[in-house]
């Protein structure tokens, strides 16, 4: 029998993706080796910058976006994009006018819709995923001198396959003792609403002390505000500070963001 091939070792992150974690990658690598045999948790994966830099073989991603989830699902199983893809502001609004309609027809999970938010994110404004109090996809169109799209996403489907995909709270995900778990949640910033339900402090807290509960290995990055780095070493963890790019910002603004990285039990 002929050995199965091996997935590929250089997987870019399909969606453009305000603050993801691709530079932050080295640095989890580090503590992230002699763990490889454990699955990898994501409770907040966004744009899987750090599961593709890692390719854990096991794996359980969550994000509370239904359609990132439902494109990641998509993936999983080799999507090939058909619809026209189009960087122009007409094209772009009917898309988004198209892609509304599926969610309020209950047809969010389709392989159509997946490829619409895919068109979306790689057209619509710095890459941003914001819903309005609807539900509906209201970021503008982006303006980009030239967007090289991807139809076919087969190269994916090895990797997605074998990991697990979901959408739910946090605390509703089923966590196993030795799981190495790495939560990246929404900035502690004013604008923290990517989906219909805002990501408040007491979000911030929850999170905090539902991870500190865990006894394996877990690894949290968050903006450096103040009240941040009180609350992470109040619950012990190990505190260090990096300087963060900022790659997308809506203001213009690209000054280095200073970023904490907590860990417990490494």
């Amino acid at each position: 029998m002929a050995a199965a091939s091996a997935p590929p070792r250089h997987l870019r992150p399909p969606l453009k993706w305000a603050g993801g974690k691709r530079w932050l990658v080295p640095h989890v690598l580090r503590v992230w080796r002699g763990h490889e045999r454990r699955r990898l948790v994501e409770p907040f994966c966004g744009g899987l910058a750090v599961a593709l830099g890692l390719l854990p073989r096991r794996a359980l991603l969550n994000d509370v976006s239904p359609h990132l989830i439902g494109f990641y699902r998509h993936l999983a199983r080799g999507l090939v994009i058909s619809l026209p893809m189009e960087n122009a502001s007409e094209a772009y609004y009917a898309c988004r006018q198209t892609f509304n309609a599926l969610l309020a027809a209950g047809r969010g999970h389709t392989a159509e819709a997946a490829a619409l938010f895919y068109y979306l994110n790689r057209t619509g404004f710095n890459g941003l995923c914001r819903f309005n109090g609807r539900g509906e996809f209201n970021v503008p169109f982006g303006s980009y001198a030239r967007i090289a799209y991807v139809r076919d996403f087969s190269a994916y489907r090895p990797v997605f396959s074998r990991w697990e995909f979901s959408s739910v709270d946090f605390e509703a995900l089923r966590l196993k003792p030795a799981d190495f778990v790495y939560a990246d949640p929404p900035y502690d910033v004013p604008f923290t609403q990517y989906a219909r339900r805002r990501f408040s402090w007491d979000d911030q807290v929850r999170a905090a002390e539902w991870l500190a509960r865990h006894p394996g290995p877990v690894v949290l990055s968050n903006q450096s505000t103040p009240r941040v780095v009180a609350l992470y070493r109040r619950l012990g963890y190990d505190v260090r500070f990096l300087t963060a790019p900022r790659r997308i910002s809506c203001t213009g603004d690209r000054t280095p963001a200073r970023e904490v990285l907590a860990t417990r039990n490494l």
